[in-house]
């Protein structure tokens, strides 16, 4: 019985300390007072085009002409990406999440439209583990590309 209740106990540790960097992980989203997206943990899981030192840095997504009709390719683009779904949309910001198939894992995307580029500043990070073998690397790659075939 003692060992019963040793795993059941060891179960609710690892599930709070999980919990935990969840919640960590997910305040991080949006942006701060200067505009600027929330800066990559330590960890290999995160890129960002902002501020990113060279293991997080990922090149922001460019676009040509104007601010609005980019975020509407970038909308288009985002409701074809698998187990893809928008959370916040505002004029600026779009904040989507991501779920892997199989383990049911969330990452977080975000993009700023800053009004003085033309260019979309990018983050993309998963909320629990230490590596994601570069899927949030590959996904915003795969944006940008399905931006540029769309013309944005």
């Amino acid at each position: 019985m003692s060992r019963f209740i040793s795993i059941i106990i060891g179960i609710i540790i690892t599930l709070s300390s999980s919990l935990s960097f969840c919640a960590t992980a997910y305040a991080a989203i949006g942006l701060d007072n200067n505009g600027h997206l929330s800066a990559c943990p330590s960890s290999p899981n995160c890129v960002v085009s902002q501020d990113g030192d060279e293991k997080h840095i990922i090149e922001p997504i460019a676009y040509q002409g104007d601010r609005h009709q980019a975020k509407e390719t970038l909308l288009k683009v985002l409701s074809v990406v698998p187990r893809t779904k928008i959370i916040e949309d505002t004029g600026n910001y779009i904040h989507a999440e991501s779920t892997s198939r199989i383990f049911k894992f969330v990452d977080d995307a975000e993009f700023y439209f800053p009004e003085d580029q033309n260019v979309i500043q990018v983050r993309s990070a998963s909320r629990v583990g230490e590596s994601d073998l570069g899927v949030n690397r590959r996904r915003i790659e795969q944006i940008r590309l399905a931006m540029e075939d769309l013309g944005a």
